[in-house]
């Protein structure tokens, strides 16, 4: 498939930008953190794009404090659970595969919102996208019907793992995002499943040391669009169009990731900055910050393996200087630290 030019710069735009920040992420002595951070961003944004209600701040929040009793929360939750594993699959030696989606839906979907729909299973039903009287006649887009699904489903892994690929891996990478969306597999979860589906096959194919893009954040801001690309291309056969809306949205993401790497670098710096000369183990704390920008000091305590009265303290010495704010007081009020820095800098849709 030739590509026009637009494309191809299109194309170049992205694989600078992801080399930058492929170049930040193995320069980080520890990336344990900013994965962390980064793979929350993705959950939330790719979440919302299906209608869940729930922010990076509170996220990070139910984290420590262990209370995602809203469905939205656990949702998000259990997007980073999925990512998580299939990160430790594929850095395991386990392949992409038809077999690794199917696990990492059931955790997608476990014990919320599509949990009922067999979970980790293809579907056996004829499913369909977008219809205002959930009648297939009016829907938007019908996927194919099971027994086709099945055999587009193989080609889809047979695509996957070609020996001699004639494309650009981020333009198979698009192509393989389209693909899966319009098989759509699953009977929920399929849109969350393909855009985690997008980092995870950048981490296996080298391209990124950790999963470090949030692309979901691209695909949110500009949600009509995206679904119409999606479907221009099934309709009208717009692979072009799709192709330059991925790749600048490769090149968006991966620089603002870039971007926010820096300004976590300096601000961690200037944090330690800040407790150099203390005989404590405060810059551990300020570690855990960067992974979690929330903390409790059972949190802490459990992290570090301390006493309460060490953990109160050392929170109270990072207070002191105006790197965690406290928020709750009085009895029965689960008191918990907010690093604001780091917030303002993971979730800057809080301060609005």
């Amino acid at each position: 498939m030739p590509l026009d030019a637009d494309t191809v710069m299109n194309l170049s735009e992205a694989d600078a930008a992801l080399g930058r920040l492929a170049g930040a992420g193995r320069l980080l002595v520890d990336p344990h953190p900013l994965v962390t951070a980064y793979i929350t961003r993705e959950a939330v944004a790719s979440s919302s794009i299906e209608g869940t209600q729930a922010s990076v701040t509170e996220v990070f929040d139910a984290a420590v404090t262990g209370e995602s009793k809203r469905d939205d929360i656990r949702e998000v939750r259990n997007y980073i659970a999925a990512l998580e594993h299939g990160v430790a699959r594929i850095e395991g030696g386990f392949p992409i595969s038809l077999r690794l989606i199917k696990e990492m839906h059931e955790i997608l979907v476990r014990g919320v919102r599509g949990h009922e729909r067999t979970p980790g299973e293809f579907r056996r039903s004829q499913n369909w996208i977008s219809s205002p009287d959930n009648r297939p006649s009016t829907a938007r887009f019908v996927p194919p019907p099971v027994e086709e699904m099945r055999h587009t489903l193989n080609d889809w892994e047979k695509y996957l793992h070609d020996k001699a690929p004639r494309l650009p891996l981020l333009v198979r990478c698009a192509l393989l995002h389209y693909q899966f969306e319009t098989i759509h597999p699953f009977l929920d979860g399929n849109g969350r499943l393909g855009r985690l589906f997008v980092v995870l096959y950048l981490r296996d194919r080298g391209r990124l040391p950790a999963p470090l893009l949030y692309l979901s954040s691209y695909f949110e801001q500009r949600k009509a669009e995206y679904y119409d690309r999606l479907q221009y291309l099934r309709e009208r056969g717009e692979v072009a169009e799709w192709l330059q809306f991925f790749l600048h949205g490769v090149a968006v993401q991966a620089t603002d990731a870039v971007d926010r790497a820096e300004m976590l670098a300096d601000l961690r710096e200037e944090y330690r900055g800040r407790l150099r000369g203390r005989r404590s183990r405060a810059p551990e704390v300020v570690d855990l910050l960067f992974a979690n920008p929330i903390l409790t000091v059972r949190y802490v305590r459990t992290r570090l393996g301390i006493s309460q009265p060490g953990a109160t303290n050392i929170l109270r010495l990072l207070t002191e200087e105006e790197i965690v704010r406290e928020v709750g007081s009085g009895p029965g009020v689960r008191h918990r630290w907010f690093a604001d820095g780091i917030l303002e800098v993971l979730d800057p849709e809080r301060a609005r």
